[in-house]
Order: C-alpha cells, then sequence, then structure tokens
C-alpha cells in the first residue's frame, strides 16, 4: 500500500481531516509510509502527536490500533499472553482419558491465544495504523521488546512459530520526553519534534474545529492561552485545551473575552488549582 503519493498530499488530506501539518510533520510522515519505517514523535504533552497517528488513520481508511504504554508494562499486555483460565476448564473437560500430549499441543493453539497490540497489528493484513502511545513511560525492558519487534516485524511465539508481518502497519511512537529513549530504538525511527504552534497556525487551528466561534474571540482565546504558556505552570494549556475553552465559549454565547469571562472559565483551560491562581494572579483577572 502507498500511503501518500507525496508531502504535499499528507498536508492536504490531513486537512481534510482536520489535523493541520506543517512542511515537517507533512513531510515526515510521507516518508513513515514510503520507507516503512517507524515515526517517533516528540514534544510536550498536548500539542497533537497523538492525533497525528489518528489522523492518518481516519485519512487511509486504516484500522487504528492503539498500545497506550504507562509504568509497569510487560510482554503479556504489549504482545500476546494465554488465556489461562480457559486452559484450565479445557483441562478439567479432557477428563483422564486424554493423554497429556494431546491436551498440551489443544492447550497452545490458536483458540487459546490472546493477541494484544503489537501482536494485533502485525497479524493484520489489511492497512494498519499502529499507535504506540507515550513510549518514555515504560521501563527499559519494553523497549527491548519494541525493538525487536520494530526491526523485523516479527514475533516469535515459541508453542506456534514465528508470525511475520504480511503487511506491515504505519507506526507512530509519541513521547512526552519524560525520560530520554534508547540511541538503538532511535535508529529505527524517523524522528519528528512538535511543539506548540505559533498563534497564526493555532487561530487556523481552533477556528476550524471550532466554526461557530467569533473570529475576533478566536484571537483573543489564541492571544491568552499565549501569555498562560508563558507562565511557570505546572501543566501548560494543550491544543485541544484551547479548542475546548473556545468550545465553551461558544456555549456560554460569549461575545467577548474580557476579564471577568477569562476568570469564570480558566477551568476549560487549566487543570490544577495552583495554575488557576497563578493565571489569576500574573494576568491580574478579578
Amino acid at each position: 500500500m502507498t500511503w501518500f503519493p507525496s508531502p504535499t498530499a499528507v498536508a492536504e488530506v490531513l486537512r481534510g481531516h482536520g489535523y493541520l501539518a506543517d512542511p515537517a510533520t507533512a513531510t515526515t510522515a510521507f516518508l513513515a509510509g514510503r520507507l516503512e519505517k517507524p515515526l517517533l514523535v516528540e514534544g510536550p504533552a498536548g500539542v497533537g502527536k497523538t492525533e497525528l497517528a489518528k489522523a492518518v488513520a481516519r485519512s487511509t481508511g486504516a484500522e487504528l490500533v492503539r498500545l497506550q504504554c504507562y509504568e509497569g508494562l510487560d510482554e503479556a499486555r504489549a504482545l500476546y499472553e494465554w488465556n489461562y483460565k480457559k486452559q484450565l476448564l479445557r483441562i478439567q473437560a479432557s477428563g483422564d482419558d486424554a493423554t497429556w500430549g494431546e491436551t498440551q499441543d489443544d492447550l497452545f493453539s490458536e483458540e487459546f491465544l490472546l493477541t494484544r497490540p503489537l501482536l494485533t497489528a502485525i497479524r493484520r493484513d489489511q492497512p494498519t495504523v499502529l499507535l504506540i502511545d507515550e513510549v518514555d513511560k515504560t521501563d527499559v525492558e519494553v523497549e527491548g521488546l519494541l525493538l525487536e519487534v520494530l526491526s523485523d516485524f516479527q514475533v516469535t511465539i515459541p508453542e506456534l512459530g514465528t508470525v511475520v508481518a504480511t503487511r506491515r502497519p504505519y507506526v507512530v511512537l509519541t513521547s512526552n520526553a519524560s525520560r530520554e529513549l534508547s540511541e538503538a530504538l532511535k535508529r529505527r525511527c524517523l524522528y519528528l519534534h512538535l511543539d506548540y504552534p505559533d498563534a497564526d497556525r493555532e487561530r487556523e487551528i481552533v477556528t476550524g474545529q471550532v466554526p461557530d466561534l467569533d473570529e475576533r474571540i478566536a484571537g483573543q482565546v489564541v492571544d491568552v492561552v499565549g501569555r498562560l504558556r508563558d507562565l511557570d505552570l505546572k501543566k501548560s494549556p494543550s491544543i485541544a485545551e484551547t479548542v475546548d475553552w473556545a468550545r465553551t465559549l461558544v456555549a456560554l454565547q460569549v461575545g467577548t473575552l474580557d476579564e471577568a469571562t477569562i476568570s469564570a472559565t480558566l477551568g476549560a483551560v487549566l487543570k490544577h488549582r495552583s495554575d488557576q491562581e497563578r493565571a489569576i494572579k500574573e494576568l491580574g483577572l478579578p
């Protein structure tokens, strides 16, 4: 499958599905499909890393398979495991007449295999986008597993043999850069850094996502969010939170974004009490 014919096509197609890609993003997304290399997207939370993978899936009609990473994630949750409860029931149902060899062959068959995201994506013969989200939250051991899978796009299951991808998925890994990823993993990937957009691009994103929002208020929203990001906050507002704030103002039928309105609706854009208190103080809000 040819994912995209050109970087220009990437930008146009993704825009049609609600994602505004700058030239660097469009070019790297194109190369990830053309070279069949995983794409590592790094940057602060809420700048559109996960949404890029979703937009690629939407725009190409591919199935999105998501592995959400977290501390303590292991092979059983990422790759596959056996349905032990079902196997136990099978042993009990086999009775005394069946030999152990016959029972064992039956136990480790497809019927008892629980596939997890990595194996699911590799086994699919239809276009698939594999999203490995927040890979920096996993342990180093999981990186080793990812290296094995993403190097050859194959998985060895001792009881069943080696499963080789018949159609390589489009792979996107995201990282908030909470820890440094291994050089070995980075070498296997194309790299893209996403940051908060400039004011003009964010305004375009907001008006595209919230078409009922007045253009003047959209500019005010983006300006205030930019000022909030300049503060020393526990969690700076994401693009998604900018959009949420815009929708809040539309729902309230706000005609102008004055200080009282900003103060009353800060909960849509700042999700920590300390951040709200700092914003009220630094911006001089009532």
